[in-house]
């Protein structure tokens, strides 16, 4: 005869609770949920304003998206032919006013002496005028576009473009488009031609990167295919800018730098020292193709008391960018970096 044992019951008893989890395991009938695997959450964009920036830093997708938004249709062509897309996202205009922008209130317009370099992760660059995007000025509707409409859903921007991209609306082909933007520098121009004191010119000087340089005086002018185009009911005649400096004196581009004008542009000085910029992608026939010329005569009279020559941007809201008393002309790549 056995005698019952308190603790061996009680310890047999434990160690069969202590099986059971580990049975029901084996059987798959625990009824506890598994981990969930943790997805971090997707990096902001993150766009880097440099520069002559009043605060400076950066704007995330999310910062861009808290600022007033367009949905617009843009066309342009490109190396693998007709392009159309339906963006959505803010004026760069505004993005820069909300960073701010530097600029010296004891110059005259020094707005209109500013540029800014957008650059993408590739480091293809191109320039943009303040004056072009200035809504008082050019008034070049250009975007930080965030998302994209295809096949009617709107969404983030495809790979190869986004997370964002600059736009320029109007331009012909799409070589300032850039894609997977990262950066806005906006810096002063850089020209070192002073003025003469004011008073009217009687030539103006082509220089920087050209082939080239040289003056022009009134008579060099009239030697120059004639344009004629009338702005604000006066009707000029005068010379193409694109033609002056593209045909005439020839621009320094680097062949292996892909669309390298894209990186110029050009500040023209008046005689009292006004400067103004006009940049290469908004003037060239194959981007921008704005008519902006030198003028010699308004009306039929040679200009005289505002000097001989005048840049004329016909297209300007305001006529800030209307150089009188014509000095100079530089041409001027942006640097590498900015």
């Amino acid at each position: 005869m056995h005698r019952f044992s308190p603790f061996r019951f009680k310890l047999a008893h434990t160690l069969q609770l202590a099986l059971v989890p580990l049975l029901l395991a084996a059987c798959g009938g625990s009824d506890a949920e598994p981990p969930q695997a943790i997805t971090p959450a997707a990096p902001q964009a993150t766009l880097t304003v440099t520069g002559d920036a009043a605060t400076g830093g950066t704007l995330t997708t999310a910062q861009l998206k808290a600022l007033p938004a367009t949905t617009s249709t843009d066309s342009f062509s490109s190396g693998s032919g007709p392009q159309t897309h339906s963006y959505t996202g803010t004026s760069v205009w505004g993005a820069l006013n909300q960073i701010g922008i530097k600029t010296d209130p004891n110059v005259k317009n020094d707005l209109l002496n500013k540029i800014v370099v957008a650059t993408g992760t590739d480091g293809y660059r191109a320039v943009f005028a303040l004056g072009e995007l200035s809504p008082d000025f050019g008034n070049r509707a250009s975007r930080v576009v965030y998302a994209e409409t295809i096949n009617g859903v709107s969404g983030a921007l495809p790979t190869a473009d986004g997370p964002l991209r600059i736009t320029s609306p109007g331009d012909t082909k799409g070589g300032r488009y850039i894609s997977n933007l990262m950066r806005l520098d906006i810096r002063s121009s850089g020209s070192t031609v002073a003025g003469t004191g004011g008073g009217a010119s009687t030539q103006f000087k082509v220089s920087g990167a050209v082939q080239r340089p040289g003056a022009f005086d009134l008579t060099a002018l009239q030697n120059l295919p004639v344009v004629t185009r009338t702005v604000s009911g006066v009707t000029y005649t005068g010379v193409s800018l694109w033609d002056l400096l593209n045909t005439t004196v020839g621009v320094v581009n680097n062949p292996a730098v892909k669309n390298d004008s894209l990186a110029k542009y050009v500040v023209a000085t008046g005689s009292d020292g006004y400067k103004a910029v006009v940049s290469f992608g908004e003037m060239d026939p194959n981007f921008g193709n704005q008519p902006d010329f030198i003028a010699y005569a308004a009306n039929g009279v040679p200009l005289t008391t505002n000097g001989f020559a005048r840049l004329v941007l016909p297209n300007d809201g305001k006529q800030g960018r209307f150089v009188s008393s014509l000095i100079s002309l530089e041409v001027i790549a942006a640097p590498v970096g900015q």
